[in-house]
């Protein structure tokens, strides 16, 4: 199973990189943790959404984009690792997922279950981020793991080796990519499911 990681900072050692590379680490037997790239996208523009508009314009899809798109329809699951800017998602991701979420309701994010987690070196871990990511993913018809996972003081979590030295952190991420796997598992059985009431 892969689940490709998307982390919610530009900065070389962000801390939700970093996370995405201890949750790779955590993941459970079976499952694998990639780190998606090429995530600094243009400004999402209709009128160059020539494969993802319903009513393309003269423009051309962004490589990039298409790379994207490929990266997520190519994924069993996504994790989003985010921080909290201004009491939301960064811009950037906002902007990953609105190109990643066209054409709606066959996007590559359209029935791709999901599990999102935030941190922050503030108290409450960034929930906020949190909230506005799983609000998109009602519209983009993007399952996801119930569990909120929000760290908080993520500055004073992980060591220099990447590694989360918090008992409590490292357990409920755990936790988060094992419901993740079942999340896919249901996914799929209730997808099985469909397909024989439908022959």
């Amino acid at each position: 199973m892969r689940i490709l990681a998307l982390s919610g900072s530009l900065r070389r050692d962000s801390f939700s990189t970093r996370l995405a590379r201890v949750a790779a680490d955590l993941a459970p037997e079976g499952a694998e943790v990639a780190l998606a790239t090429g995530l600094d996208l243009p400004a999402y523009n209709q009128d160059d959404d020539v494969d993802g508009s319903a009513e393309p314009g003269q423009g051309e899809t962004p490589e990039a984009v298409r790379s994207i798109r490929d990266q997520i329809s190519s994924a069993d699951a996504l994790l989003i690792v985010t921080p909290e800017y201004n009491a939301g998602m960064p811009g950037f991701l906002k902007n990953v997922l609105d190109w990643a979420s066209r054409p709606h309701g066959s996007s590559s994010l359209a029935g791709r279950p999901a599990a999102i987690v935030s941190s922050s070196p503030m108290p409450f871990g960034g929930i906020w981020a949190n909230q506005q990511v799983r609000k998109s993913f009602t519209i983009t018809g993007t399952p996801t793991v119930e569990r909120e996972l929000a760290i908080g003081k993520i500055d004073e979590k992980l060591d220099p080796q990447d590694r989360l030295t918090d008992d409590t952190a490292r357990t409920e991420l755990t936790n988060l990519l094992s419901e993740l796997v079942e999340l896919v598992e249901q996914t799929r059985a209730a997808g099985d499911e469909e397909e024989l009431a439908a022959a």
